[in-house]
């Protein structure tokens, strides 16, 4: 257990590292397709990394979506949450001391930090950015649910996974500049304006909804003999 939760730990910053890193740093320059493909990249490579180890998840939402699937341990979601959540903490950490080292960089003007209403990077409103986290982050679950199947081709769940991650975040950055990950919302909502803390909660709530949703859906989808 130790093992699989210091590599959740790992992964989890090596995500919210490199997918909030490139849009502090490097938005400017890479643009939304640039973030949304460095999010995917962060997951392809670690699944292959630790996948093995601990099945990679990064992810609460992800973790309490294999539980309700069927496809993960009680006695392991609570470490593994716990794991996710301070390796996030840790990265936006890493970033922030990193952004702070530039004179006139101001952390808490966004920070990557995931809102709505004045919080949106375009202002949508509760109920939008609601229904897009539950959405997106049920298809998420679905999609790493088929892809991690055991009549799935063999070795190409990471890209699958890493995919689809990309994809999530080309519709959802203008909307709630996409979490669909409660660990990656805390990691930099902490060292964010406070207004990213009180709404951090529709990125716990919509998350781990649709994580539950997406994978209680593709076992209905899934024949149950097979």
């Amino acid at each position: 257990m130790l093992r699989k939760c210091s590599a959740e730990l790992i992964g989890t910053f090596w995500l919210v590292f490199g997918g909030c890193g490139s849009a502090i740093f490097a938005a400017h320059a890479i643009g939304v397709l640039g973030v949304a493909l460095a999010f995917g990249l962060t997951v392809v490579t670690m699944a292959y990394a630790i996948g093995p180890i601990s099945g990679c998840h990064l992810n609460p939402a992800v973790s309490l979506g294999l539980w309700a699937g069927g496809r993960f341990r009680t006695a392991e979601l609570v470490p593994y949450i716990i794991a996710q959540c301070i390796g996030g903490v840790l990265a936006g950490g890493a970033l922030y001391l990193i952004a702070t080292g530039k004179a006139g960089f101001d952390p808490l003007a966004g920070f990557a930090a995931n809102g709505y209403a004045e919080g949106s990077p375009s202002g949508y409103s509760l109920q939008a950015a609601l229904m897009t986290e539950v959405l997106l982050t049920a298809f998420f679950l679905f999609v790493i649910m088929g892809a991690t199947d055991k009549k799935a081709p063999a070795g190409f769940a990471p890209l699958a996974i890493g995919l689809t991650l990309a994809l999530i975040h080309l519709i959802s950055i203008p909307i709630t500049n996409t979490s669909v990950n409660p660990a990656r919302s805390l990691g930099v909502a902490i060292f964010a304006d406070p207004l990213f803390m009180k709404q951090l909660w529709l990125f716990w709530v919509a998350p781990l909804a649709g994580g539950v949703i997406g994978a209680l859906v593709y076992r209905l989808v899934r024949p149950a003999n097979d």
